[in-house]
């Protein structure tokens, strides 16, 4: 018969050995996990290799037994703790011992680490703040496996506005239309606009349609008094601004 999950949506054959009769497996890898928490608070960002981190997080989930296999098992099938944190749910849940609680855990560290990155661009000068948008742009886009195109529209201190979603789909003019992003800016009382997507290649090196769209918007907005500040390409290796490369 198959075992049902525990009340954490885990399966208890993914904890190792319990003795229901007793206190062995109860308190089985209680050391260790004691010696985890201990390395995290005491020696900061490094102390944790990326599987005792995961390892770490999954407590939350797994409430006995030891966490190292399921660790390193994300690991092997997702290819980094990026990856795993950004990971669908149904696509976790697919890796032994990973119940809805574990997937929930693992989720919310996600949500954190965009909200925050997300609360140090917002109300604050983008053109001051610069890296602080590429942290967040990175968090939040680098790992997506579908090209995402987004317009984040500034106000006259070049503060955001309004970070708009497009659509999904190739840049160009068929998925993103000049007039559109710059009627947009009008509704919203935009006087400058960043065009960002991402590579789901993982290379951030713009394409001859990049470049294009990137032209016609920027002269759209010329027309009408809506400044293009930069396009900024998003991908696992980086990121790319075409403003930088002198392509605006």
């Amino acid at each position: 018969m198959p075992q049902a999950e525990d009340m954490f949506g885990e399966e208890p054959s993914a904890w190792g050995a319990r003795d229901a009769g007793g206190d062995a497996g109860k308190h089985a890898g209680a050391g260790h996990r004691s010696r985890l928490r201990e390395r995290l608070l005491k020696g900061g960002a490094e102390a944790l290799a990326d599987y005792e981190v995961l390892e770490f997080l999954l407590f939350a989930g797994m409430r006995q037994g030891d966490t190292k296999p399921v660790a390193k098992a994300l690991l092997k099938r997702f290819g980094s703790l990026s990856a795993v944190l950004n990971a669908d749910p149904a696509a976790l849940k697919q890796v032994k011992g990973i119940g809805d609680s574990s997937a929930a855990a693992l989720k919310s560290v996600a949500i954190a680490a965009r909200r925050m990155a997300r609360s140090e661009v917002i109300d604050k000068p983008v053109l001051g703040s610069w890296q602080s948008l590429m942290d967040y742009l990175a968090i939040d886009m680098a790992h997506l496996t579908v090209e995402r195109v987004r317009v984040l529209y500034l106000d006259t201190k070049n503060r955001l506005i309004d970070d708009h979603h497009v659509g999904d789909g190739s840049i160009d003019e068929a998925s993103i239309h000049p007039r559109e992003v710059i009627r947009k800016a009008m509704d919203v009382g935009a006087s400058a606009l960043i065009l960002v997507h991402n590579h789901p290649s993982g290379n951030p090196e713009p394409s001859r349609a990049d470049i294009q769209v990137t032209k016609q918007i920027a002269e759209a907005g010329r027309l009408l008094g809506v400044i293009v500040h930069d396009h900024v390409i998003v991908g696992r290796e980086g990121h790319v601004s075409l403003r930088a490369k002198g392509l605006i």
